[in-house]
């Protein structure tokens, strides 16, 4: 996280209430904060706080960042020595979190006249944030959360961008546990609250739901009014409760019941409208009563929570008395809050980056920030619409623009919109401007042959309508889809790391094209949060690896002597799992001069696979002691049965073995080496096993046999087609090949657009598999084909062809899916063929 702020390094250390404990006062004043090492562009007008946690302390990276060109640190480490960065300024506090907070408190006293609007509740913060925002641009100079920052930390960065043009914030606020409210509320300070709900996340960290409704109720205590949801007696009656505490707060109560100062008299789903851009639309009609007054909306979705979010937008509107029949034409017009920045495969091989939910000055660097981590290919374009509503003088705010390209190392720029071609001459320091006045004009004037071997950032206003942009350059393959989600992926990566022992390493496991998500995304993901190695299964995974720019160290199991070159070559390290290995390894790096190649070791105790057996460890010892050629790095063995509690004799006695082991090769080389058992499973079953570093595969994509740990993972994958056909087939008659899908009724058949060609088991024909179909599971009929697979839809309603249907997901979950088809989720997720489109997304 990155943020510009207007204060000097002094006015800093007395605001956070500071020790100086290195001073040089003749350095640039800051004008970043960056709270992540990886992501600063501006080294030496930057002020890096110094965050810490139970896995890291963030004080380890100042001295790289020192070489860097940083010279302003804030930290509360007490052991940091200064030595490191002799000519930097070092402020130390006694809690990094606190002092950042106190800051933006600071920041926020300086607004005391800006309305703002706070939001909190489980579910639905962003989306209300995100729908003021559209309905509201045009009548205000708006300040807002990024995407979702609502946390202890998220919120400051937040406050933080407020600047004196702006004329309304809306900022959300989340909570996990107990007393973090009362520092959002000083921080966000909101005059307006809205309520959305109270749903099950983060239960962990309350007693129970009550008190974590009154913990999320402490944002509005110094409110002049709070909008809510009547409907739940329970939530009206803890909101009437603290009313009581704190006289000041109004309440605006919306719902069904009489007393409701908006009262909602219909909801009419599926009114089908007819638009002059995209034809008939289905929407949603909401009517009610305010004060006398009648109101009626209507909004292009028809699921209950945007239904919810759309009526605390307009009882919003209605408080601020600007619910006039133009503002409430604006919702027909909302847009779907789709948070999410997509990597898919270009044309001519490039990789497209769409992000054009939003344009503002704080995503765009969030969007810049995920283009610099695409190391597989060295150019950078972005294509960039005007960004409108940002409270700035135009020629301020596009040479911001330019700052942040200029910083980010970008190669192309693609301008479109008359405001940024006004203003081109600003970016005359990009090496290849280029600039159109309208998407059209781009659209007409491409020529799709400049698009090479480069990362293509696509960021736009929605109005701009890049979504053609991104539909041209993207590289037409198949409709069915494996969607990654990257959030989900670093937040399993997170969990399991939050059971490590501080010191443990962590080598996460991308073989087999990490396990069928991806090669270099994935990897770049997992090098960019910082994991110890990667282990790829053969050599030439590695080499892809190194060629998409990854410079983690990566250990290849499975060599044989026509990988060494390659393995040399780029720097990989293999595993050694026998004598002959051993020896032409030692030999090839004999032949050509090199000296200390960096290997790891497999140690066989019990698996049977491959690796040196107990009894082979004195004859290897000696050959490893003083040898000039062969330097071990790690060592480490195979558990069988980790995943079976039944069977834990068996894995200790594995640990055992490999104790002794490793003790006697350590005894005869006479240097120290990574010890590495534990698998997925055993990093949470069985800590005790977790000893220098873990092997974290599976997990990562969020499985884990350990079904305590299983529980708090969250699904990365969701396989996704679509239906190609949808036809009416009588009783009596039979679906696919062999006849063998015999219809008992009449029935309703969709023909979908995959098939055992694209990985799904041909097991799961005949009834055993199934697949989501309107949130409804559809059985599989008759056999499973090369290309194609038959659903049994009927009784399903406004099914359309085209639609989507969720292979695996959340429901039907890969775990559910192998158990269908008596595999385990392994196979299944490497199974998933290349002609399958992969497409990534960050949150």
């Amino acid at each position: 996280m990155t943020v510009s702020i207007h204060y000097s390094i002094a006015e800093i250390s007395e605001i956070c209430k500071t020790k100086w404990i290195k001073e040089n006062q003749h350095l640039t004043q800051p004008e970043f904060l960056c709270l992540d090492s990886r992501r600063i562009n501006a080294p030496e007008k930057t002020i890096f706080f110094a965050l810490k946690n139970r896995q890291q302390n963030a004080t380890q990276f100042i001295k790289g960042l020192y070489q860097k060109g940083v010279r302003h640190f804030l930290i509360d480490d007490s052991d940091f020595s200064i030595k490191n960065v002799p000519l930097a300024n070092v402020l130390f506090v006694s809690d990094v979190v606190n002092a950042l907070q106190d800051l933006a408190i600071h920041h926020r006293n300086q607004f005391q006249k800006l309305p703002v609007i706070g939001i909190t509740g489980s579910n639905g913060k962003t989306v209300v944030k995100e729908w003021l925002n559209q309905l509201l641009q045009n009548t205000a100079s708006i300040v807002r959360s990024p995407k979702s920052y609502n946390s202890q930390i998220g919120v400051p960065i937040s406050i933080l961008n407020i600047r004196p043009q702006h004329t309304l914030g809306i900022f959300e606020a989340g909570i996990s546990l107990v007393d973090e409210m009362a520092k959002l509320e000083k921080i966000i300070q909101p005059k307006i609250g809205i309520l959305t709900n109270i749903g099950t996340a983060h239960d962990e960290g309350f007693l129970n739901k009550t008190q974590k409704l009154r913990e999320k109720l402490e944002l509005f205590k110094n409110a002049k009014v709070l909008i809510f949801c009547a409907n739940d007696i329970w939530i009206k009656n803890e909101v009437l409760a603290f009313q009581k505490e704190n006289q000041g707060l109004k309440l605006f109560q919306w719902g069904e019941n009489e007393d409701c100062h908006f009262r909602i008299t219909t909801i009419k789903k599926n009114v089908f409208i007819e638009d002059s851009d995209q034809g008939k639309s289905s929407h949603t009609n909401i009517e009610g009563i305010a004060f006398g007054k009648s109101y009626s909306i209507s909004i292009p979705f028809s699921d209950d929570a945007s239904v919810e979010n759309a009526i605390q937008c307009l009882c919003l509107l209605i408080f601020r008395d600007v619910a006039i029949p133009e503002m409430l034409q604006r919702f027909e017009k909302l847009e779907p809050v789709a948070m999410r920045l997509e990597i898919k495969p270009g044309i001519n091989r490039c990789t497209i980056l769409n992000d054009s939910y939003s344009n503002d000055l704080h995503s765009l660097s969030i969007a810049l920030d995920f283009l610099r981590q695409q190391k597989n290919h060295p150019k950078k374009t972005v294509i960039l619409s005007d960004i409108s509503q940002s409270g700035m003088e135009s020629e301020q705010l596009y040479k911001q623009v330019a700052t942040l390209l200029q910083h980010h190392h970008i190669d192309t720029l693609i301008g479109i919109g008359p405001e940024i071609q006004k203003h081109q001459s600003i970016f005359s320091a990009i090496k290849n401007p280029v600039f159109y006045s309208q998407t059209d004009h781009f659209l007409k004037e491409i020529q799709l042959h400049h698009f090479n071997d480069e990362s293509i950032l696509i960021k736009g206003a929605r109005k701009f309508e890049f979504e053609k942009i991104s539909h041209l350059l993207e590289n037409k393959v198949h409709q069915t889809v494996l969607s990654i989600n990257l959030n989900s992926l670093v937040y399993n990566l997170k969990k399991y790391r939050e059971i490590l022992k501080p010191a443990t390493k962590i080598m996460a496991m991308v073989k087999a094209f990490s396990y069928g998500t991806g090669s270099h995304e994935i990897a770049s993901v997992l090098e960019y949060n910082k994991v110890d190695y990667l282990a790829v299964a053969y050599a030439d995974e590695g080499v892809e690896l190194r060629k998409a720019g990854i410079s983690l160290p990566i250990m290849v199991m499975n060599i044989d002597e026509t990988t060494f070159e390659a393995i040399v070559n780029h720097n990989l390290e293999p595993e050694i799992f026998s004598f002959r290995i051993l020896h032409a390894f030692e030999h090839y790096l004999q032949v050509n001069d090199i000296e200390k190649y960096p290997v790891h070791l497999k140690i066989d105790t019990g698996m049977h696979r491959l690796g040196f057996l107990e009894h082979e460890i004195d004859e290897l010892s000696s050959l490893l002691n003083l040898n000039k050629f062969i330097q071990v790095n790690s060592v480490f063995t195979h558990l069988a049965a980790s995943d079976e509690e039944s069977k834990d004799e068996f894995t200790f006695q594995q640990y055992d073995i490999f104790i002794r082991c490793t003790n006697a090769i350590e005894d005869k080389i006479g240097y120290t080496f990574l010890r590495h058992i534990a698998n997925t499973t055993a990093i949470s079953r069985l800590p005790q096993l977790q000893m220098d570093m873990v092997r974290l595969g599976i997990g990562l994509y969020g499985i884990d046999s350990n079904e305590k740990m299983q529980a708090q993972l969250q699904n990365v994958s969701v396989l996704k087609t679509t239906i190609s056909q949808i036809r009416k087939v009588p009783a009596e008659e039979t679906i696919g090949y062999g006849r063998h899908g015999k219809l008992l009724q009449d029935s309703t058949i969709a023909t979908v657009r995959l098939g055992y060609a694209d990985g799904y088991p041909r097991s799961l024909g005949n009834g055993r598999g199934k697949m989501l179909v309107a949130c409804k599971l559809a059985p599989v009929i008759g056999n499973v084909c090369m290309d194609m697979i038959m659903l049994d839809i009927t009784g399903l309603e406004n099914i359309q062809e085209g639609d989507d249907v969720i292979v695996f997901g959340e429901n039907p979950s890969l775990p559910m899916l192998a158990v269908w088809a008596g595999t385990i989720p392994y196979e299944i997720m490497t199974g998933i063929s290349q002609r399958v489109k992969r497409v990534y997304f960050e949150e």
